[in-house]
């Protein structure tokens, strides 16, 4: 599996380029997935952003969280909603200077591999895989949850043919038979469980530790010259998390708006979504996530990527990649 050229070309790019230029602080840009529906998008239609920030906030999608990388590193993109884990892994092991300002999302039933329904293979005889073409988001979520599986099953990754596939065309890949599986997220998962199957559940996969949970991630410098507006910035979101985790009639005001912004149907989005979960700030900020959780994760995250020689090193620490001090400041 000829992936490691492909993933670390990528990443020393990245890290070329995280020098970081000043910031005109009229506006700024945020990178944020489409099919990935999430609170944040009801105040970023109704343009709370912009008023509690005070600059006008420029919304730029993406594919991959290792193109919000590259945006990041370019000075394109300020701050990226929802990135990876491991693409953000990738990145600072390279040498960007990010971090994580807050946990966005946990979804661990909303991030998997789908085995074409013809293979007839699932987690009982999942050996069988070998020789197949996958389709994987390289340095993603999905590459990290791929390894752990194929880890998990005893599968020779050299004996696969890897090919690097955001997931939407990953999705129509294996609709057209063109790739055995599929690895990927969100709108793109659905549609390729129309033609097959995942191996194992969120829940069984998260028994083998593998944890799928996308972050608030930005350029150091950015956060280190504007605390404040990166402060306003999560506050916004954490504001439009609590309305939604509240439930009722607020939460369900919420879901033709996103729906909308996310490009998808209003079934789709309260579907997904419901496999979702949004952590408090007082949540983020204690053991389980930001206390430290993440960042052990993170070393175990790279340990994966060392191992399967997708990256040539792992950081001694991430405790620098992580940044609680904007979040500390909400105060709740």
């Amino acid at each position: 599996m000829k992936i490691r050229t492909k993933l670390m070309s990528a990443a020393a790019a990245v890290a070329m380029l995280s020098g970081t230029s000043a910031m005109a602080l009229d506006e700024i840009t945020v990178g944020y997935f489409l099919e990935w529906p999430m609170p944040f998008e009801f105040a970023k239609v109704n343009g709370t952003y912009d008023a509690e920030m005070g600059v006008k906030v420029n919304w730029r999608a993406f594919d991959t969280g290792t193109a919000m990388s590259a945006a990041m590193a370019s000075g394109d993109v300020h701050i990226s909603v929802s990135q990876g884990v491991p693409p953000f892994v990738v990145a600072t092991s390279a040498g960007q200077d990010l971090q994580i300002i807050d946990v966005a999302v946990s979804y661990s039933d909303n991030d998997n591999c789908v085995v074409a329904s013809g293979l007839e293979i699932t987690k009982d005889n999942a050996a069988e895989l070998a020789g197949k073409k996958v389709a994987v988001p390289l340095g993603t979520a999905a590459h990290y949850g791929f390894l752990k599986q194929m880890s998990h099953f005893g599968v020779d990754l050299g004996s696969l043919e890897v090919v690097n596939m955001a997931p939407p065309d990953g999705a129509a890949a294996i609709a057209q038979g063109a790739v055995d599986m599929f690895c990927g997220w969100g709108g793109s998962l659905r549609r390729a469980k129309e033609h097959g199957n995942v191996l194992l559940t969120g829940a069984e996969k998260e028994e083998l530790g593998i944890l799928v949970f996308d972050v608030t991630s930005a350029p150091a410098a950015f956060v280190a010259e504007n605390p404040d507006l990166v402060a306003k910035f999560l506050k916004v979101t954490a504001d439009a998390n609590a309305v939604w985790n509240a439930g009722g009639d607020a939460a369900k005001a919420m879901i033709p708006v996103i729906a909308k912004d996310a490009g998808m149907d209003e079934q789709g989005t309260a579907d997904t979504m419901a496999t979702f979960i949004f952590p408090s700030v007082a949540d983020q900020l204690g053991p389980k996530w930001l206390g430290g959780g993440a960042q052990a994760f993170m070393q175990g995250v790279a340990q994966v990527f060392v191992d399967a020689g997708s990256i040539p090193s792992k950081l001694d620490s991430y405790d620098a990649a992580v940044n609680v001090g904007p979040l500390k400041a909400l105060g709740n």
